[in-house]
């Protein structure tokens, strides 16, 4: 049987990268099926993970540091906890919501819905809405029940009137759930005990408002219950719901398990609960009825959602699995009907949620109460049915065919009623009403029935309605979606402006051409707004073309252009034509309309030349030249420029191509030069980047029209950077006498040929020549401008020039003059006219080129003498006293504002003195020393280094690359330093020198300047220390010397620095000359490394110091004995750590001792008493020890004391452990010196269990077992060193003293699980025997999986049933049992644990196995197996075993649910066995198998009876001819007549009278003519009677039918008498009334006529008396009813 759920995983969080630590309750949340919300850390990085269910491969990420995270359950909003802060943010719009920041710490938080946040703390419930600026809002304070509580949950109901709170505690060794229940409208708590709980909602069967329930789940001590209870007080009319309280089934195996988690179905009303250890049980909430419960997650689901596609739940287990459940639509059904047999529930179920599965049980039901006459409670069956299975045709002809009794509703009209009041009528239903409603004039009914949608509307019932009302049907048709009759019933009422609204409401397309003409012939205006109506769309919804024919049939061009101008309004390249047609009707009948149209530019794709020959017709030039795109159209309209606007004119030639506008223009100029030259030069000046200057430029110079140039140009000139144009401007300018035009732009423009410029201004001979000075003057040309007015005479111009234009270009303008031999005192004078700037530098220059510098004396000697410090000015004056050796030195010297490196650079070949007299004063050191160098002047240099004091500078003189580095350096110490007496002088040459690395010249340096008897630097400390120093580097024979003649030096630092250098003598001597002894044997110990000498130095100095150190010397040569004695010389103790490591080391304990003691007796150090008793110890001095340790002391005993364990000094180790009561090491130790007694009392003192494990082993290798097992009894009893004992013991061999530790541990208290465990598992190895009876005794204490592995290593079968029986795994022990039956097997138990197992196929191979060896029993199996058996499968497995007969005890016991396989079964063994009468029973009974086959089996059977059931099967399966054929076979006519009349054939019936008469049985067929009566046609009866002459037996039927047809025609003459009197007084009937409608009243449905009374003596008796048992009579079977 399939499953009732539907079961699936969706993801697996660890796929998309979620670790596992951050699968947790405190870490994920989800909550909706939308979201899954994720905390984890990342690298230290915390980040929240948004996995969206609809793109789990995509999870978004983000790095936000926070304590919570829950995601919104419809959208991406996020909130966020940080401490007591809150926050909301829309992740997609990446902007924060709401903000808060929480008085009191938020424990717990949940969106309630998609715009509130529930938040939880430590002493209130607080709920915070998103909408505005709302803070959080107090709901409630928690109860006291929930103090210590873990809250897990928080639910509410949809209005947020009930509120839960939900937590658990761990109490009394499990967790216990507590909640508090609060109703937000009474302001009141309960307290309640529960794990998980939810609200629904619910309509009760009855009620017209749905109830708010409250289910909740809760496991006790006692047990787990679900309730179900209604909250709050019913509103009336509503009925409360009752109350409903049912056991939660946990499972054996999960006695811990309890409810986590609960959500509802609300489609389904079913509750689905998910405990701890991840079972599902789903619940239907009417009736609280377990429906299933199954594990589906061997993790914890630790958070669940609604699972809104599927109306189920989805959660997320430890593992990361997101799993769903929802119920399974197509087997709920079967499954509580075949599984559950609670065919009830099934039945509430499927009404409830229109579920297939049920159809059986509506069918039976129905056909039950039917039968019972129950009409009104089978229509309500029939309504209520899923999927409508029972509304059908047959349906409703069945209520027809039912008679009404008088005084009742007829059962067809009951039926009909209680459809409108649950449901909507079908198709069907629908026009089996409503035809004799409208045939009535009720169409009110129909109107109020449409109006409340109790009829599916077709266009059945749209036809039939709309031959009363086509209103009516309008509205059918619309319900029905029938868009060509909804169409026709818009057009045929008038209403076409909803036509094109509904076409595109439906999609549908009507012939909307074909609707317009009719609307046009009708209302022409109305036309015109439906023909919009058409073109509403982008698409329009009929061709366009086909529209304005519509119009033009009817000459309405103004409403045709109207429609065209709302129709083209998109101008699509697809409607040009329509374009062109709307244009092309406007020109011709009304151009001023088509001049607005083209004005307004709607259109682009119209024929446009056609159009423009139009234009041009009506006098529209303009647009005809908008339109033309032949040039010659173009050229012969566009010189007539009177007649268009010049603007439209202008931008009109924006349009054309380049050739054709310059055609245009030189036509424009052809045609009248003075009119159009205007319009030219706009056009010429905006395009005159698309034409092209140059091509305009010779435009206007063809017709010779500079004036024309000049306007153009001079628009475009500011703009353009073409030389070209710039070039022509002047040229145009000046021929236009616009002198001060060519003067601005000679000025201001850099675009123009400087020198095509000037040449043309020469050539030009302007009469002022100020545009030819701009000219030359901006661009260079002064000199060639000087010549040009020199030649010419126009000296005035270059005074002008040089005073007025400009000045600076005075020193070009002089050496253009000096060039042309212009007199000195012309220059002279020009010069000193001159006061504007000018550079004099560039003066000098052009003077001095040309050899004539004395020239500008009077000029320098004036400015200088006005303190001009320029530069310049000096260096010229500096230059003129040199090579007039006007005492230059002086002037040099002195002058503080002339450039040094030009000066000196003008002397170098002159006067290198003055040079260097020049540099130095500048400071410029590589030009002074790159002068000496050349000239030898290495004297003049020293001193100018030494005063220069420049280190980069000495630096570069002392490289190795400088050739004159020598006669520098002798030149430094010979002169340079012996003139100087400033220290910082020396200081900065010697590190100059000691920079160089010039050791060597260094030493001479020092040597002169320190042991110089006449030096002030003699007792200079640095020089003296440099000097040494120095030595040390360069040459170390001369530092002894210099360390005896020199006394003012830093002896320390020098001695490190020889100690650094290994001159260690030189440094041993510094000490011993300034008396430092410690350093000098330090060097004498540590370098000189000589201990003898060290020691003789000692002795002299005889200094504790000395000493110490010697001694440090000695200890680290191992000279232990010298090395204490000098410790002890020293009165030093402070070495004690390495002297102790070291004498340890060498065994020198007797020397340790001496030492130590001397170290006690200055300090009291833990270290050194502890030591001193280990070496009392080693050396044995055990009195000595004992005498210590018995007095003050500081003494670690406990750590000499395990040394000395660990050495082997048991005696000492004795003596110590004893002294500080550490009995547990006393105990090893005396195990050491096989004192086991005394060991077992030391460690029972100590009672630890290394201890004791330690003891035991020892008395175990020494076989003192008695000794061993009292200490093996303080070890059993500590779980964890159980195993290792028994090890032990099973290594040494020793099985069954272990047994006996084991035995007599069973009676302590502290024993536990493990000890018996373990016995147990030694009875199997050991003595198997003695299993049984401690299983027995103790099979709840021990860990049976563990002791069912030994069993079954074993092979103790017996033991291990029992085991496994115990264990609760029975499928295991039912496995075992029948595999070692001999041993296992027991009748009593397998029938007990077979009924338990999980696994089904072991009922097949239980009964394999007793087939195999009990075969007798197998009917006793099958008894206990029945409930969860699958008989169709059990019947086939016997029927492939040919065992059916034996298990025909079982077949007969579980015929009862009519199963097919066990009813053919037991129908075949009932065959074999010829038992006919049980197999009549087993027929009737049940119905459930293959009646065709079993007849067709039957059929040739050699027994009558079984032949005779043949036929009744025959005729059940309504196989009429069949049947009454086998009756007749076997000449059984009392059944063929009983089938005939059954059948309702006349020709069957016919048949069979006429084979009575073939045979002879005149008396049978006197029978069936009162048996089959209503069958039989009287024309036929009378034939065959009077053929074969028995009119006699056919006389009473004959006599019987006159009589029926004479009463016939007496009545209908009397109905047609009195019909006229009825109809005119006979008041309108309502048309639900007791009587059946026309329509409805079909065959059997009208009233019945009375009885015909019998006839005396016509030999035919009256119905009802006598009636052979053959047959029903026949009037009570069918009585006749006229056929309308």
């Amino acid at each position: 049987m399939a499953l009732p759920i539907r079961f699936q995983e969706h993801l697996q969080l660890q796929n998309v990268g979620i670790n596992v630590p951050a699968i947790g309750f405190a870490t994920l949340t989800m909550e909706s099926d939308k979201f899954i919300c994720v905390r984890e850390k990342v690298a230290e990085t915390a980040q929240v993970v948004i996995i969206d269910l609809a793109d789990a491969a995509n999870p978004i990420r983000r790095p936000i540091t926070a304590d919570s995270a829950i995601m919104n359950p419809a959208s991406k909003v996020i909130a966020l906890k940080a401490g007591k802060s809150l926050q909301i943010f829309n992740i997609e719009m990446k902007s924060r919501m709401k903000a808060h920041n929480m008085t009191d710490e938020v424990t717990f938080w949940k969106w309630v819905n998609v715009n509130t946040v529930a938040l939880v703390t430590e002493t209130s419930v607080y709920h915070w809405s998103m909408e505005g600026d709302s803070q959080p809002v107090k709901m409630f304070d928690r109860h006291s029940n929930l103090a210590g509580c873990q809250i897990i949950s928080y639910r509410t109901d949809a209005a947020l009137k009930w509120l839960l709170l939900i937590g658990i505690a761990a109490q009394q060794n499990r967790v216990a759930g507590n909640m508090q229940l609060y109703s937000v409208e009474r302001k009141v708590s309960q307290p309640l005990e529960g794990h998980t709980a939810a609200f629904a909602q619910f309509l009760v069967p009855g009620n017209t408002e749905a109830s708010t329930l409250f289910t909740f789940a809760v496991r006790t001590p006692t047990g787990g219950k679900l309730h179900v209870i209604e909250v709050g007080t019913p509103t009336a009319p509503n009925q409360p719901f009752q109350k409903k309280a049912v056991d939660v089934y946990f499972p054996p195996e999960a006695q811990a398990d309890f409810p986590v988690a609960m959500q509802v179905s609300t489609k389904y009303d079913v509750v689905y609960l998910i405990t701890k250890f991840g079972y599902i049980h789903l619940y239907d909430l009417e009736s609280a009825t377990c429906i299933f419960m199954n594990r589906i997650s061997g993790e914890t689901i630790f958070v669940t959602a609604v699972h809104e596609a599927t109306s189920g739940i989805i959660g997320v287990n430890r593992k990361g699995q997101v799993l769903s459940v929802s119920v399974d639509e197509n087997n709920i059904v079967p499954y509580i009907t075949n599984t559950l047999q609670n065919p009830d529930l099934a039945l509430r179920i499927a009404t409830r949620n229109d579920l297939a599965g049920a159809e059986d049980l509506f069918v039976k039901k129905f056909n039950l109460l039917f039968s019972q006459g129950q009409f009104a409670e089978a229509a309500r069956v029939a309504a209520k049915t899923p999927k409508g299975i029972l509304r059908t045709p047959e349906t409703i002809q069945r209520f027809q065919m039912v008679p009404p009794q008088p005084g009742q509703t007829s059962p067809l009209l009951q039926y009909f009623g209680i459809l409108l009041e649950t449901s909507q009528l079908n198709k069907y239903e629908a026009l089996q009403l409503c035809t004799p409603v409208l045939a009535q004039g009720k169409k009110q009914l129909i109107e109020k029935w449409l109006k409340e949608d109790k009829l599916e509307c077709s266009e059945e019932l749209g036809e039939l309605v709309k031959q009363f009302d086509p209103t009516l049907a309008l509205s059918v048709f619309l319900r029905a979606g029938i868009p060509g009759k909804v169409i026709q019933c818009f057009a045929e009422t008038g209403q076409f402006q909803k036509i094109v609204l509904y076409a595109k409401k439906v999609s549908y397309t009507p012939d909307y051409i074909f609707l317009l003409r009719n609307v046009m012939r009708i209302n022409p205006e109305q036309g015109t707004e439906f023909a919009k109506m058409l073109i509403q769309d982008e698409e329009p919804l009929a061709d366009l073309n086909q529209i304005v024919d519509v119009f033009m049939e009817m000459n309405m061009v103004q409403q045709c252009t109207a429609f065209l101008l709302d129709a083209l309004k998109n101008n699509r390249p697809t409607e040009g034509h329509l374009q062109t047609r709307l244009l092309e009707m406007n020109l011709m009948t009304a151009p001023q309309v088509a001049d607005a149209i083209l004005g307004n530019q709607m259109f682009t794709h119209y024929d446009k030349a056609h159009i423009a020959q139009l234009c041009e017709k009506a006098g529209l030039l303009q647009r005809a030249l908008e339109h033309y795109t032949d040039i010659y159209d173009i050229k012969r309209a566009v010189v007539h420029t009177h007649m268009l606007n010049p603007e439209w004119l202008v931008n009109y030639f924006g349009s054309m191509s380049v050739e054709n506008s310059l055609d245009c223009l030189k036509a424009m100029l052809q045609a009248n030069i003075r009119q159009n030259l205007q319009v030219v030069v706009k056009i010429a000046s905006k395009y005159h980047e698309q034409l092209k200057v140059t091509a305009l430029i010779d435009l206007f110079e063809s017709f010779k029209s500079y004036e024309g140039l000049f306007y153009f140009l001079g628009s475009i000139v500011n703009f353009s950077q073409d030389q070209e144009v710039h070039f022509k401007y002047i040229q145009a300018a000046c021929k236009t006498g616009q002198i001060k035009e060519v003067e601005r732009i000679c000025r201001e423009s850099n675009c123009y040929d400087a020198e095509r410029v000037k040449n043309f201004l020469k050539e030009a001979k302007l009469t002022d020549q100020l545009p030819l000075i701009i000219v030359c003057d901006r661009f260079d040309l002064a000199h060639d401008l000087v010549l040009h007015l020199y030649r010419n005479n126009l000296q005035k111009y270059i005074e002008i020039y040089v005073q007025k234009v400009n000045p600076s270009r005075l020193p070009v303008v002089v050496g253009a003059l000096l060039d042309v031999d212009c007199s000195d005192d012309i220059v002279k004078n020009l010069v000193l006219s001159v006061k504007g700037a000018f550079s004099t530098d560039e003066l000098v220059a052009e003077v001095e080129k040309r050899n004539r510098l004395k020239l500008l004396l009077p000029l320098l000697e004036s400015r200088a003498h006005d303190s001009v410090q320029e530069k310049a000015t000096h260096n010229a004056l500096a230059k003129i006293y040199i090579d007039s050796n006007n005492n230059p030195e002086r002037f040099l010297r002195e002058n503080q504002f002339y450039d040094s490196r030009i000066v000196g650079r003008y002397c170098e070949k002159r006067d290198p003195h003055l040079a260097c007299v020049a540099y130095e004063r500048g400071q410029c050191d590589q030009e002074l020393i790159k002068v000496c160098n050349e000239n030898s002047l290495f004297k003049m240099e020293a001193r100018y280094l030494v005063r220069r004091r420049d280190s980069e500078l000495w630096a570069t003189v002392l490289d190795t690359n400088n050739t004159y580095r020598r006669q520098l350096i002798d030149q430094v110490v010979q002169t340079a330093l012996s003139e100087t007496q400033d220290p910082e002088d020396v200081s900065v040459t010697v590190r100059a020198f000691m920079s160089a690395d010039l050791p060597n010249e260094l030493i001479e340096l020092l040597e002169k300047i320190v042991l110089d008897e006449t030096s002030i630097f003699r007792d200079h400390r640095n020089l003296q220390n440099l000097l040494i120093l120095t030595a040390v580097n360069a040459d170390k024979s001369r530092v002894m010397e210099y360390i005896n003649r020199l006394d003012n030096y830093d002896a320390p630092d020098i001695a490190k620095i020889a100690i650094g250098s290994e001159l260690y003598e030189e440094a041993f001597a510094i000490f011993k000359k300034f008396d430092v002894n410690t350093s000098a044997i330090e060097v004498l110990i540590n370098h000189i490394r000589n201990l003898d000498r060290a020691y003789e130095f000692a002795e002299r100095c005889n200094n504790p110091a000395v000493w110490s150190l010697l001694a440090k010397a000695q200890l680290g040569a191992r000279m232990v004995k010298e090395a204490i004695d000098s410790y002890i010389k020293a009165d030093d103790p402070s070495s004690y750590t390495e002297v102790i490591q070291v004498a340890n080391e060498s065994g020198n304990f007797e020397d340790l001792v001496r030492y130590l003691q001397m170290a006690r007796k200055k300090t009291r150090e833990t270290f050194i008493e502890t030591e001193l008793v280990f070496a009392f110890a080693k050396t044995h001095r055990l009195a000595d020890l004992e005498e210590f340790i018995s007095g003050p002391n500081h003494a670690q005993i406990l750590q000499v004391g395990e040394r000395c364990y660990q050495e082997g000094m048991y005696e000492a180790a004795k003596l110590l452990f004893n002294n500080i009561s550490n009995f547990g090491r006393l105990a090893s130790t005396l195990v050491h010196l096989g004192e086991f007694q005394a060991a077992v009392d030391s460690a029972r003192k100590a009672n630890s269990t290394r201890t004791w494990k330690e003891v035991c082993c020892a008395c175990v290798a020494a076989q003192e077992f008695r000794l061993a097992q009292v200490c093996g009894l303080h070890i059993v009893v500590h779980a964890d060193e159980l195993e290792e004992l028994i090890n032990f013991y099973q290594n040494k061999g020793y099985f069954f003293e272990l047994i006996a530790l084991l035995e007599a541990g069973l009676g302590l208290e502290r024993a536990h699980m493990g000890m018996f465990t373990e016995l147990a598992i030694l009875y199997s190895k050991y003595k198997p025997t003695k299993m049984k009876e401690h299983l027995e005794l103790f099979w709840s204490r021990v860990n049976i999986p563990k002791v069912l592995r030994a069993a079954e290593q074993a092979h103790l079968w017996s033991e291990l049933v029992f085991l496994y029986d115990k264990y609760e795994e029975y499928d295991n022990a039912v496995i075992t049992m029948m595999n070692h039956p001999t041993e296992a097997w027991k009748e009593s138990m397998f029938k007990d644990v077979v009924t338990k197992v999980a696994n089904i196929e072991l009922y097949y191979k239980a009964l394999q196995f007793y087939l195999d060896h009990k075969p007798l029993l197998v009917n006793d199996l099958l008894v206990i197996l029945t409930p969860r058996m699958d008989h169709t499968r059990a019947v086939s497995f016997f029927q492939r075993c040919g065992h059916l007969h034996l298990v025909k005890p079982y077949l007969k016991a579980v015929q009862n649910i009519n199963n097919k396989a066990v009813n053919e079964a037991l129908n075949q063994v009932l065959i074999e066995e010829e038992d006919y009468d049980n197999l009549r029973k087993s027929i009737d009974a049940y119905d459930n198998f293959d009646t065709i086959g079993l007849a067709q089996q039957l059929e040739k059977h050699e027994l009558l009876e079984f032949r005779r059931i043949s036929a009744y099967l025959y005729k059940n399966n309504n196989r009429w001819a069949q049947s009454v054929d086998l009756c007749k076979k076997d000449k059984l006519y009392r059944d063929a007549m009983q089938f005939a009349c059954e059948s309702r054939n006349t020709e069957i019936t016919e048949g069979l009278i006429a084979w009575f008469l073939e045979i002879g049985k005149k008396d049978c067929f006197a029978a069936c003519l009162y048996t089959c009566y209503d069958l039989l046609r009287p024309d036929v009866i009378m034939e065959l009677a009077w053929r074969h002459n028995i009119m006699d037996f056919a006389m009473p039927f004959l006599i019987q039918v006159t009589k029926e047809y004479l009463t016939k025609v007496d009545k209908l003459h009397q109905t047609s008498a009195e019909k006229p009197e009825e109809h005119h007084d006979q008041p309108q009937a309502p048309i639900i009334t007791n009587l059946p409608l026309m329509i409805t009243a079909g065959p059997g449905m009208g009233v019945p006529p009375p009885m015909v009374p019998s006839v005396p003596g016509m030999g035919m008796m009256p119905p009802g008396m006598g009636v052979p048992q053959a047959g029903i009579p026949f009037m009570a079977q069918q009585p006749f009813f006229p056929q309308y």
